[in-house]
């Protein structure tokens, strides 16, 4: 029987990409952000949501003003690197170029965790969230206007130990110079950043969010990580202040009932849970939540109920055909699983396990030139260092195999 963790669902801020390698292209920075986000709203939490009681004090700060702080570094590199690009030519594509170029900042795609905008410039790498609050740290050194967007509809899933994630997507937009005269930007003198592939913005619906929004993305980001790595407390203070940063954004709720059902804290996890769905009412991520909230408090027949919507709102889940496959590769029905990978990838192309086992069932059947294509895709679509360097083993040993 599966454990009661192996089906929590957790809005996380990252998501496979079209590639590994940053889009040479100006409409290029991805961040993945929680679709459980809700309405402006100047709400406070209630006040018997927190249980700080039962948690250990953090063992380090937890500061979201960092997240966008600049340092030396990134100041030394805005004075000598950018100023001259940019000295004369448009200083928003001059750092749009630098995100690009091969002879800019380099840098790599890696989801192992969210770094702060001065992690991310030392390290050159992070995921979406933490590549965009680098560049709007740049930016704002600039003296540049930023303004961040939601984009509408971008949802991807993927699954680590048990824990689904959901998660969206935002992008960042450049706006002239600020002056005492001017705070905001003239929308034809503005550049979207953005690292979907130019064809991928066609038809994108998006909605403005505010920076207190994005400082809660990357606290809930925060309490995500930490939770995986089965610290539980230091997750609850981050949790705990996505909400009070930003208390529109109901995926910190969600987290926040996640730590509090896996710390034990079952009444606790329910209202928290209950609210967030009280503010996002039909959100099946929330109802999956609560309702093994129910089952662990022994409330068997609201959890069933709640089950029963969320079946009947998504008859087939993320996964679904995934699942199926795995099963029908452990009986050895080959030809059968590969059909079913290629229906979860028809749902979503982008997720690197999806073509990881697609290649397997190819090489089952000795279909030696598909096993290569699909575990290529895997590689590019792999989310860390890692992972990447596991797909790159594979693939070589599988061309040995093939040759």
């Amino acid at each position: 029987m599966i454990s009661v963790f192996s089906q929590l669902h957790l809005s996380f801020f990252h998501a496979p990409l079209r590639s590994r390698q940053l889009l040479p292209r100006l409409l290029a920075l991805m961040l993945l952000c929680g679709t459980l986000a809700a309405c402006a709203s100047t709400a406070l939490p209630p006040p018997d949501l927190f249980n700080d009681a039962s948690f250990r004090p953090p063992a380090y700060p937890v500061d979201a003003q960092q997240a966008l702080a600049a340092n030396e570094a990134m100041r030394h590199y805005v004075r000598n690197e950018l100023a001259r690009d940019g000295r004369n030519s448009n200083p928003r594509r001059a750092l749009a170029d630098a995100l690009y170029r091969k002879a800019g900042l380099q840098l790599e795609y890696d989801t192992a965790m969210t770094r702060t905008a001065a992690q991310t410039f030392e390290a050159r790498s992070g995921n979406c969230l933490s590549l965009v609050l680098m560049t709007a740290t740049l930016a704002r050194e600039m003296g540049l206007a930023v303004r961040y967007q939601s984009v509408l509809g971008e949802e991807s899933w993927s699954r680590s130990d048990g824990t689904y994630f959901v998660a969206g997507h935002v992008n960042i937009v450049l706006g002239e110079r600020l002056s005492l005269s001017q705070d905001s930007y003239e929308s034809d003198r503005a550049l979207l950043i953005d690292f979907l592939p130019a064809a991928d913005l066609t038809g994108q619906r998006t909605r403005e969010i505010s920076q207190a929004t994005i400082l809660a993305m990357y606290l809930n980001n925060r309490a995500a990580e930490t939770m995986a790595e089965g610290n539980l407390d230091q997750a609850y203070w981050f949790a705990r202040a996505a909400i009070l940063h930003d208390a529109s954004f109901t995926s910190a709720y969600n987290t926040l009932g996640l730590v509090q059902l896996r710390h034990g804290d079952l009444d606790a996890a329910q209202r928290t849970l209950a609210h967030a769905l009280a503010r996002a009412p039909g959100n099946t991520v929330l109802m999956s939540n609560l309702a093994q909230a129910y089952d662990k408090l022994q409330r068997h027949a609201e959890a069933a109920q709640l089950r029963r919507v969320v079946q009947a709102l998504q008859p087939e889940p993320p996964f679904h055909f995934f699942d199926l496959g795995r099963l029908a590769m452990a009986s050895g029905q080959y030809r059968e699983a590969a059909r079913l990978f290629q229906r979860e990838l028809a749902r979503d192309p982008h997720y690197h396990e999806f073509h990881f086992w697609l290649a397997q069932a190819h090489a089952q059947l000795g279909q030696w030139p598909q096993a290569s294509q699909q575990l290529q895709l895997a590689m590019a679509q792999s989310l860390t260092r890692s992972e990447h360097s596991l797909y790159a083993g594979k693939l070589a040993r599988l061309r040995a195999l093939g040759r």
